[in-house]
C-alpha cells in the first residue's frame, strides 16, 4: 500500500514538473488567479470531476459577476470556470510572456469533446504564446437545447438552444478586461461542430471577432438563410477533400446535402467582404491554399483544400504543412 501511494505521488510530482516546464518552453505563463468580487473558502476539484457535475455548484465557483458570466471561480491552474445564462462553461488560459495587448484566441472543440481533449489534440498553446498570444480553450455545453447529451456548441444547426453567440461574445471582453488583452485583435477558430459555431460566430459577432477560422465546419443551412449582405471580418476555411462531413461540389455531397456547398461558402465570404483577387499556391503534399485580397482592405478570406484529407485536425507529419501556423498567419495579417 505504502509502495503504490508514493509511485503514485512521484508520478504525480512528476507530471506536474513536465507540465511547468513545457509552459515555460512554448513562452506561455500561468494565467494569474482571476478577480473576485468576495472571497470564500474554495476547494479545487478535478476536470473529470467538474465535467461530471456540470450542473452543481461546486464549492470552486465564486460569485463573482463580469460582463454577463456568473460564477467565475478556479478549478484548477490554469482552469477556470463560470455561468452564462444559467449554463456552466469552463476555460483553460495560457498567456504569453507579457500578456498586456496581446492578441486573444478562443479554441471551441467538436461535438462530445472537451476543452482539454482539444488542447492535447491541436498543440495549439504552444506556437500561439511563442507567438504572443492568449491562448483559451473553451468548454461547449452538455445541455444544448435542454437534452443530455455530449458536450457542444449551438451552431445553429437546430433553431433552438443556448445563446452561445452571446456567452463566447462576453467571455472574449471579460478576458480582455480581465488580463488586459487586446481588444481589438480578438479571433477564435473551432473543429467540427466548433467550427461550425466559428460561422455563426463570423456572421453575427464581427463586433467582438475580427478573424474566425474553421476546421472541417459548414455553415448551417439556418446561418446561411440569415447571411448578412456585406461583412467585414476574416475567414479562413480548412476542409479534406475527402471530409465526408462538410457538403462540397467537387465530391458531388452536396447535392443531397441540406446545408451549402463548402464553395458557395468560401466565396461568399470572400464577395461578401468585396474581395476580388485571389492567388492560389500547393502547400504541403500536393493541398490548394487560395487567399482572397483587397487593396486597401484588412479583411482577407483564405481557402485550404487539403489533399486525401478527412474529418480531422491536420497531422503535420501527414499533411505536409503546420496548420497551427497557418492558422496565426491569418490572425497576424488582420492586425
Amino acid at each position: 500500500m505504502l509502495e503504490s501511494m508514493y509511485r503514485n505521488n512521484s508520478a504525480s510530482v512528476l507530471m506536474s514538473v513536465l507540465l511547468a516546464v513545457a509552459l515555460v518552453l512554448s513562452g506561455c505563463v500561468s494565467a494569474p488567479e482571476v478577480t473576485e468580487t468576495s472571497e470564500p473558502e474554495t476547494t479545487a476539484t478535478s476536470a473529470s470531476e467538474t465535467e461530471e457535475s456540470s450542473s452543481s455548484d461546486d464549492t470552486s465557483e465564486t460569485t463573482a459577476v463580469k460582463d454577463g458570466l456568473k460564477d467565475i471561480g478556479v478549478v484548477s491552474e490554469n482552469k477556470y470556470t463560470c455561468k452564462y445564462d444559467g449554463v456552466k462553461h469552463d476555460f483553460i488560459v495560457y498567456l504569453p510572456e507579457e500578456p498586456e495587448g496581446a492578441p486573444l484566441v478562443l479554441l471551441l472543440h467538436g461535438y462530445g469533446e472537451s476543452a482539454e481533449t482539444f488542447r492535447l489534440k491541436t498543440h495549439f498553446l504552444e506556437q500561439g504564446c511563442d507567438r504572443g498570444y492568449a491562448v483559451v480553450y473553451v468548454d461547449g455545453s452538455s445541455n444544448i437545447g435542454g437534452s443530455a447529451a455530449g458536450k457542444g456548441w449551438n451552431s445553429g444547426i437546430s433553431i433552438s438552444g443556448n445563446d452561445d453567440v452571446g456567452f463566447l461574445k462576453d467571455l472574449a471582453k471579460y478576458l480582455q478586461d480581465e488580463y488586459k488583452l487586446s481588444h481589438e485583435k480578438t479571433y477564435v477558430a473551432g473543429f467540427s461542430n466548433g467550427a461550425f459555431m466559428t460561422h455563426r460566430i463570423a456572421m453575427e459577432a464581427q463586433d467582438v471577432f475580427a478573424v474566425a477560422v474553421s476546421v472541417a465546419g459548414k455553415m448551417p443551412k439556418t446561418v446561411w438563410e440569415a447571411r448578412n449582405e456585406s461583412n467585414d471580418v476574416s475567414f479562413f476555411q480548412i476542409t479534406g477533400e475527402k471530409d465526408e462531413v462538410v457538403p462540397k461540389y467537387s465530391d458531388k455531397s452536396a447535392d443531397s446535402a441540406i446545408d451549402p456547398a463548402i464553395e458557395d461558402v468560401v466565396g461568399y465570404w470572400a464577395s461578401s467582404n468585396g474581395l476580388t483577387a485571389s492567388k492560389e499556391e500547393e502547400i504541403g503534399k500536393g493541398s490548394a491554399l487560395t487567399r482572397y485580397s483587397e487593396e486597401g482592405k484588412i479583411s482577407n478570406v483564405w481557402n485550404l483544400s487539403i489533399k486525401g484529407g478527412y474529418h480531422s485536425w491536420p497531422d503535420d507529419n501527414i499533411n505536409g504543412f503546420k496548420v497551427n501556423d497557418l492558422i496565426l498567419d491569418i490572425f497576424d495579417e488582420a492586425g
